[in-house]
């Protein structure tokens, strides 16, 4: 890996991660589904002049139905359930349980594409999901906490957003393959937007939310979500998909910093430990790294 690629590596998962502390900002006051609309709309205004200016929006016109799917279910939806599952856990937790969108990934791909793993990916799986029920056990319940919040929800939220994420990785391999990232990109971004702008207008906030938040959610589209989707396929032109997609492992790293250093949150080395296996696991079922007797 290149000096340059690696520091695109780098900033992706920066960005990633900064879109934890954006969407807690920005969820307080707005709430979770204006949160994900707002982000999808300001989105797909920055990636929209760039993709007509590339003579894409013939290939967008064609190809609109699977693109606009594709949205509600790679964004709309997971944004959304992040956002809502914000309000009651912390940003750190919440980049661990993101980090078991490749675990999800194969998992779907083994039942819908008929992608059988191995036996190192079969034991990435166990593991991880292992490490999944590890976290959630320590974390998770339906007892409302001091400040009122039920963490099990939003334990729950995260993983049917993770859940999300994987099923529109597999429908992206079978009806979007062959078409430029870039249309991809802008084009479910609009369809995210189209699908959230009604829920989003009637659940409008009543109280005119702040400077603060609306730059929360203005870095958070502009940065986390339409600078970010051009980074990330940036590095799968260049690493290939399987390596691209272990910008998810550092992820929860920055994610972890910002929410201590600037929301004061704790981490736990229950979380840690957790996380660690969440980790191992996921590295062996998407095949990054193998046990040695599976050849």
């Amino acid at each position: 890996m290149s000096a340059a690629v690696a520091a695109e590596f780098l900033l992706l998962a920066a960005l990633w991660g900064a879109s934890f502390l954006f969407m807690r900002l920005g969820t307080l006051e707005f709430g979770p589904l204006p949160t994900a609309g707002v982000r999808v709309t300001i989105a797909a205004l920055a990636l929209l002049p760039v993709m007509l200016s590339r003579g894409l929006w013939p290939q967008l016109r064609q190809h609109w139905r699977p693109v606009m799917v594709c949205g509600l279910i790679n964004s709309a939806i997971p944004f959304a359930l992040f956002s809502f599952a914000l309000l009651s856990i912390s940003t750190g937790l919440s980049s661990i349980l993101n980090a078991t969108v490749p675990l999800f990934g194969a998992l779907v791909a083994w039942v819908w594409l008929g992608d059988r793993p191995g036996t190192s990916r079969t034991v990435g799986l166990v593991i991880g999901f292992v490490g999944v029920a590890l976290l959630a056990s320590g974390k998770a319940s339906f007892k409302p906490d001091a400040s009122g919040a039920v963490t099990a929800w939003g334990i729950l939220a995260c993983l049917l957003a993770t859940s999300s994420y994987a099923v529109a990785a597999s429908f992206t391999r079978r009806y979007l393959s062959g078409l430029n990232p870039l249309m991809t990109a802008t084009g479910s971004q609009i369809g995210a937007a189209l699908g959230l702008a009604v829920p989003s207008l009637l659940l409008w906030p009543a109280q005119a939310p702040s400077l603060k938040a609306w730059g929360a959610l203005l870095a958070l589209g502009v940065l986390c979500t339409a600078v970010a989707y051009v980074l990330f396929f940036r590095l799968i032109e260049r690493l290939g998909p399987a390596r691209a997609i272990t910008v998810t492992f550092t992820v929860p790293v920055f994610a972890v910093f910002y929410g201590v250093t600037l929301l004061g949150e704790t981490v736990t080395a229950w979380m840690v430990f957790c996380g660690a296996i969440v980790l191992c696991g996921t590295a062996l079922a998407t095949g990054l790294v193998r046990l040695p007797f599976d050849r």
